[in-house]
C-alpha cells in the first residue's frame, strides 16, 4: 500500500484537464504510440467535439521514482455542474487532487465547488497552473487567486502546459511526495466504493471500485449494500488502458468487477461492495440515488418508431444510469416518454446520443421541473408535466424547487448579471470580491427559471467570462398557472407550460407570434390562442391561402363578385371544421428559443 497513490483532477470545463492527463500517460509510457490519440480518456466522439468530459474514467499509471515502482491511479472526473454527484464519489475514492486552473482565465465557479468537495474530504491539493505556453497567460494574477483560495505558498504552484508537456515531471514527483498512500486494513471485512460503471453488451456491467478495507479475490461471493443483491466476482482486475485481470485486490487498490449484471439499476454509483459471507458493519457514507432536476417529453418523429425509441432509451440507461424515463402520451405527438435529466447539458447530450448512436429522431417538448402540488384534500402530488396538474379548484397551493446559484464574473459585468438574476425572480444573498476585478455573487433562484435560456444569456452578457454553479436548496411557495396553446380551439398539450402568473401574459403573446411565423398557411384561417384556464390572453391568426375567385368577373354588377366570394367563404368554413393543422417540428423547439 505504501506505493499506491490515488488522485483525481479538478478543473472547470475547458481548462485542459484531459490534455494534461494525456501528457501524464505519455510521460509514464502507459500507452504506446499506436494506442495514443488526443484526449485519450474521453472515449465518446461527443466528448471530443465539445471538449468536455461526460463519463469519468480511471486508469492506472506505473512510475519509477528513486528506484521504486509506484502505482498511481488517476480517477478522472467530469467538470460540468450537472454531474456533480459523480464527481463527489470520485473524490471520496482518492487521497489527493490536482487543482488545474487555466492561466488565461483564472478560477471559475465549478472549480471552486469541486474544490470545496475535495477539501471537505481532506484531500491533499496540488495546484497546477495550466496553459502557460499561451501568450495571453496571466500567471501572477492567477497565482494570487489560487493563494487566496487554498492558502498555499506561491512556490508550490506548478507551472505547466498540457500542450507542450512542461511541468509534467514535477507534477508526477509531487503526486508521490505529497499525496499520502491509502489507509485501510487488508485483513478487515471487505468494503469497496463503486464510483463508476460502464455497460458491455457481452459481459454485462463492469463496476469500477476503490477498496477501502479488506481484500477481494476472483470468484468471491459479494453483496451490493444499497440494492441488497449478491453476485459472484467472475473477473476482477486493475484498469490499465485496457482491463488487466488479477486474482486478488486489497485495500487501497482501484479496480473493476464483472459479475454478469444485466440491468443498470442494480449498480448504483456510490454503493458499497462487501463480502456476502463476512459483511462489513456499515456502508461507505454519502450514497444517494441520483435525482433528476429537469424533465422533458421525448417523442419519436414517426409514431411507428415508439418501440425502437424505448429500446434505444433502455440501452442508453445502461450506459448512463442517471437518465430516468416513463411512458406518456400526448394528443398532439402520440406516444412517447417523460424523461428526467440531471440538467440541461445532460438533456442535450442524451438527445445527441440518441441521434448518433441509435439514429433516432426525436421531438423534445419544453423542459420543466417537478413541482409539489398540495391539494385541498391535504394530499401532495408531484407534477413533472403541465398536463398532470390537477384542476384549479382542487389546488390549495404549489411549491417549486429553489436553487442556490453562485456566479463568478468580472466586476465590469456584475450589474447586468444581477439584472438577469432579478429578472429571473432571483433573491440576492451575498457577494464576495475574490480579487480586485473578480466577484462572486450568490442568488436564490427558482430552478424553473434557469431551465430555459439562463446559461446562454449569462454567457452573452458577460462576454463568456461568467461561470455558474448551483445546488438545490429546497422548495418555496409559487404563484404558478398553466398556460395552454390552442389551435382552432383545440389544445396542443405538448406546448403547455407551467409558468409564474406575472410572466404568463408576456410569454403567451410571444408564443402566439412565434407560432404564427412557423405554422404553414393552410386553405383556411388558423386561430392561435394562449389561454389560462378558460381565459384567452393572446391571439394571432394565420391567414388562409385564397384563390382569386373573382378573376373571371370583369365588368357587370358587384353582386356577381360578392356571390363568388360568399361561396368561397362557405367552403373555407366547411374546410376549417374538418381540416387539421400539422405542427412542424421547429414549432416545438421555437418555444425554447423565445427571448
Amino acid at each position: 500500500m505504501e506505493r499506491i497513490r490515488n488522485f483525481c483532477i479538478i478543473a472547470h470545463i475547458d481548462h485542459g484537464k484531459s490534455t494534461l492527463a494525456d501528457r501524464l500517460l505519455q510521460k509514464t509510457n502507459t500507452l504506446t504510440e499506436r494506442e495514443f490519440k488526443d484526449q485519450v480518456l474521453d472515449s465518446m466522439d461527443l466528448e471530443r467535439e465539445r471538449g468536455i468530459t461526460i463519463k469519468s474514467h480511471a486508469i492506472q499509471i506505473e512510475y519509477q521514482y528513486e528506484g521504486d515502482t509506484y502505482y498511481i491511479n488517476l480517477i478522472d472526473t467530469p467538470g460540468h455542474v450537472d454531474f456533480s454527484y459523480e464527481v463527489s464519489r470520485s473524490i471520496v475514492a482518492c487521497e489527493g487532487a490536482l487543482l488545474v486552473v487555466d492561466a488565461t482565465q483564472g478560477i471559475q465557479a465549478q472549480t471552486i465547488s469541486n474544490l470545496y468537495l475535495a477539501i471537505e474530504h481532506d484531500l491533499e491539493i496540488i495546484p497546477v497552473l495550466n496553459k502557460m505556453d499561451l501568450d495571453n497567460a496571466m500567471p501572477d494574477d492567477v497565482k494570487d487567486q489560487i493563494v487566496d483560495l487554498i492558502g498555499c505558498s506561491r512556490e508550490n504552484i506548478i507551472e505547466a502546459s498540457g500542450k507542450t508537456g512542461m511541468g509534467v515531471d514535477r507534477i508526477l514527483n509531487d503526486i508521490i511526495q505529497k499525496i499520502p498512500p491509502p489507509q485501510g486494513d487488508p485483513e478487515a471485512p471487505l468494503q469497496a466504493l463503486i464510483f463508476d460503471s460502464i455497460f458491455d453488451s457481452y459481459r454485462g456491467i463492469h463496476a469500477y471500485f476503490r477498496i477501502m478495507n479488506g481484500t477481494i479475490r476472483k470468484g468471491d461471493h459479494v453483496k451490493f449494500v444499497a440494492t441488497g443483491k449478491n453476485y459472484f466476482a467472475d473477473e476482477i482486475g486493475v484498469l490499465k488502458f485496457t482491463k488487466a485481470p488479477r486474482d486478488k485486490l486489497s485495500a487501497g487498490d482501484v479496480g473493476y468487477i464483472i459479475s454478469g449484471i444485466k440491468t443498470s439499476s442494480e449498480v448504483k454509483v456510490g454503493d458499497t461492495i462487501t463480502s456476502y459471507v463476512d459483511p462489513c458493519d456499515q456502508a461507505i457514507e454519502g450514497f444517494e440515488d441520483v435525482k433528476p432536476m429537469v424533465f422533458a417529453g421525448m417523442y419519436p418523429v414517426d409514431a411507428d418508431d415508439y418501440e425502437e425509441l424505448r429500446g434505444s432509451m433502455e440501452k442508453l440507461q445502461l450506459n448512463d444510469a442517471s437518465l430516468t424515463f416513463e411512458p406518456e402520451s400526448s394528443a398532439a405527438l402520440g406516444f412517447g416518454f417523460r424523461c428526467g435529466f440531471l440538467g440541461l447539458l445532460h438533456m442535450e447530450i442524451i438527445q445527441e446520443r440518441l441521434e448518433r448512436e441509435f439514429n433516432m429522431n426525436v421531438i423534445t417538448t419544453v423542459p420543466n421541473v417537478s413541482y409539489k402540488v398540495f391539494t385541498t384534500k391535504k394530499d401532495i402530488v408531484e407534477v413533472h408535466n403541465p398536463s398532470g396538474l390537477p384542476s384549479p379548484t382542487l389546488i390549495d397551493y404549489i411549491e417549486e424547487p429553489i436553487i442556490t446559484a453562485q456566479i463568478i464574473s468580472k466586476s465590469d459585468f456584475i450589474g447586468s448579471v444581477m439584472n438577469l438574476c432579478i429578472d429571473k425572480r432571483g433573491i440576492f444573498k451575498n457577494q464576495v470580491y475574490l480579487t480586485s476585478d473578480r466577484i462572486e455573487v450568490t442568488f436564490e433562484i427558482p430552478l424553473a427559471e434557469i431551465v430555459f435560456d439562463f446559461y446562454d444569456k449569462l454567457k452573452s452578457i458577460s462576454k463568456g467570462y461568467a461561470s455558474f454553479d448551483y445546488y438545490q436548496s429546497g422548495y418555496q411557495l409559487a404563484n404558478l398557472v398553466r398556460l395552454d396553446v390552442l389551435l382552432n380551439g383545440e389544445m396542443v398539450d405538448a406546448l403547455s407550460t407551467l409558468i409564474h402568473r406575472d410572466n404568463a401574459y408576456d410569454f403567451g403573446r410571444k408564443m402566439c407570434v412565434k407560432l404564427k411565423e412557423l405554422i404553414p398557411r393552410q386553405q383556411f384561417d388558423i386561430a392561435i390562442q394562449a389561454a389560462i384556464g378558460s381565459k384567452i390572453i393572446a391571439r394571432e391568426t394565420v391567414k388562409a391561402l385564397r384563390k382569386d375567385v373573382t378573376a373571371k368577373c370583369y365588368g357587370g354588377d358587384i353582386t356577381r363578385k360578392r356571390k363568388l366570394l360568399e361561396k368561397q367563404k362557405k367552403g373555407k368554413k366547411r374546410m376549417r371544421q374538418v381540416g387539421n393543422v400539422e405542427i412542424p417540428q421547429q414549432a416545438f423547439l421555437a418555444v425554447l428559443k423565445i427571448d
